[in-house]
This record gives C-alpha cells, structure tokens and sequence, in this order.
C-alpha cells in the first residue's frame, strides 16, 4: 500500500509540474499574443509544457538531463530561427523575431526549471522574462526622450 501511495504522489507531483509549466509558459505568451507576435500563447504554453516533459522523462527512465537539455536547447533554436525574419526596406535590413524567438528560448530553460522541480527558480525566471517583455509596453507609453526633454 506504501508503495502505491508512493508512486501515485510521484505522478501527482509530475501534473503538478506539467501544470505549472503551462501556466508560466501562458504569462510569458500572454504579452507575445496581445502584441500580435508569431509566437504567442499556445506556442509558448507548449514549449514550457514540452521542455518540463522531455526533462520529466529524463529522471523518470534514468537519462542524462544535461544532455536532455542540451538537446531541448537545441530544438528550440530551430523554432526560434522560424521566427525570425529579416527584409531590405528602403535600402536598410531590418530584423524582426529576435525578441520572441529569445523569448521561447528562456521559455524552454523555464520549462526545464519546472522539469527538475525548482519551483522557484522557475516562478523567478518566468517573472522576470514577463517584466522584461512588458518593458516594450511600457516604452512605448512613456517614451524616454519625453521624459528627457521634460527636464
């Protein structure tokens, strides 16, 4: 019966994980999707959500996480290629997605957090990459050349 028990709140603890990567992943892709990025809320809710599966099933069956997560690292550097886009207008290059794509990279190191059960280092990063994120917001509304030339 112990053993039972044992087993069942290591799979509680694993939803609770997976849970929790989808909610982190959803506040990061909550700004991404309200400035109408390529890569919004579901894709950042899954990319957390994928990152804490492959680093859940790494302990589970006795992988190397290291080279787990090096490898989530790399996969998502090739979702993160995809949406960057860089175009000639008017004579001068102009890249767009470098944001999101590092966005769904810190994502994926979020998801990986989450993964290996550090709970708050994960809220932690989460948090600050969603602050960084609505720094753009906050540019935008008050504009530091306004605030200089107010001075």
């Amino acid at each position: 019966m112990f053993l039972i028990n044992l087993i069942l709140m290591s799979e509680i603890e694993f939803l609770i994980r997976m849970l929790l990567a989808v909610i982190l992943g959803g506040i990061i892709g909550y700004e991404r999707e309200i400035n109408h990025k390529p890569a919004g809320l579901r894709t950042h809710m899954l990319v957390c959500l994928g990152s804490c599966i492959f680093m859940i099933v790494s302990m589970k069956f006795d992988v190397d996480p290291a080279r787990v997560a090096a490898g989530v690292v790399s996969g998502i550097g090739f979702i993160g290629a995809g949406t960057i886009i860089a175009e000639k207008q008017k004579e001068k290059e102009i890249v767009h997605g470098i944001t999101t794509a590092a966005g769904l990279w810190a994502t994926a190191g979020i998801g990986l957090l989450v993964g290996i059960g550090e709970y708050f280092l994960a809220v932690t990063a989460a948090l600050i990459v969603a602050c960084i994120l609505w720094l753009r917001i906050t540019k935008k509304r008050f504009s530091f050349r306004e605030v200089v030339n107010k001075v």
